[in-house]
């Protein structure tokens, strides 16, 4: 009889890629995770796991053994979550990942309204994390409950066993000073106008300086970026002082900073919100609380951003 726990050993080799880094996640030691390996492939029968220099490298059948334990994880936490919602209580500790615009905006609305509605029984832990970072979280366990994006031009693949949940549309706009020519015009900015500007961006690792990349490549130019910062904050400090121009997600602009202004693309690019779950974590109560009043804050967001009141 194979057990869940030497079961979870595999699974978290497989996640952290190397015997320590799985120990220390799961708060043990590195000799500890290897012998218990050792007797789950005495159990089975069969190598799970190959030295490949000084690493660990899972075999087929640590493979297949490691997609079955998914399987079995993912029923256990659904167990449990059926299991919770029979007490009508939402309660608990949700660890969430959030990237910095949703954490600023959704993320905070949120917090305030399910502190209002649940009180202190259901306590956030939040990790401020790239969508690409809080995905790898949430596969290994990190997390509950991720919020992401991915845009028109740079798809985001889930990984398995993850649930996908949509929030909202969030649309990319120009920023550009307030006194460039192409400012003073209200209609929807062709990016082709914008090809001798200089532009701003934040870091080239990052989803959005590889959208602004990929749009001003599909309007026909490559962009002449002189400047990189790491939060939308400084970039816009730069265009308001005359600096460049840049693309950003309008999510991404709580406030617009005197001396910008922010138009809609006329080749329109959309970055889109969501919130990811583990495969049946969204049926959790106190997880299924955060997802709530997320999609609650997220409808507000876009009823604001449409000039529409809030509820």
């Amino acid at each position: 009889m194979l057990e869940l726990r030497r079961l979870r050993l595999l699974h978290a080799l497989a996640g952290y890629g190397t015997v320590n880094a799985a120990a220390e996640a799961l708060h043990l030691t590195g000799p500890a995770v290897s012998q218990q390996l050792a007797t789950l492939e005495r159990e089975v029968g069969v190598p799970l796991v190959q030295r490949q220099g000084r690493r660990l490298v899972l075999t087929d059948a640590g493979r297949l053994l490691v997609a079955h334990t998914d399987v079995l994880l993912d029923q256990l936490a659904a167990a449990e979550a059926s299991v919770l919602a029979l007490r009508n209580e939402v309660a608990g500790t949700v660890r969430l990942g959030a990237f910095s615009s949703a954490t600023a905006t959704l993320v905070a609305t949120a917090w305030r309204s399910l502190a209002a509605e649940h009180g202190a029984g259901l306590v956030l832990r939040l990790t401020e994390l790239e969508p690409e970072e809080s995905l790898v979280a949430l596969n290994r366990g990190e997390l509950d409950l991720a919020v992401a994006h991915s845009y028109d031009l740079l798809p985001l693949a889930l990984p398995a066993g993850c649930e996908r949940h949509e929030l909202l549309t969030d649309p990319v706009v120009a920023a550009l000073p307030e006194d460039d020519p192409v400012a003073r015009d209200s209609a929807p900015v062709a990016l082709g106008a914008l090809a001798e500007r200089p532009w701003l961006s934040v870091p080239s690792v990052t989803s959005c300086h590889q959208m602004l990349q990929r749009a001003c490549g599909a309007a026909g130019f490559v962009p002449r970026v002189i400047a990189q910062t790491s939060e939308y904050g400084p970039v816009l400090a730069l265009v308001a002082a005359g600096a460049g121009v840049t693309l950003l997600p309008r999510l991404g602009v709580p406030v617009v900073p005197e001396g910008v202004a922010l138009r809609p693309l006329a080749r329109p690019v959309n970055r889109h919100v969501f919130a990811v779950t583990r495969r049946g974590g969204g049926r959790h109560p106190a997880h299924r609380a955060v997802l709530d009043h997320l999609t609650r804050a997220a409808a507000d967001r876009q009823r604001h951003d449409h000039g529409q009141p809030a509820d």
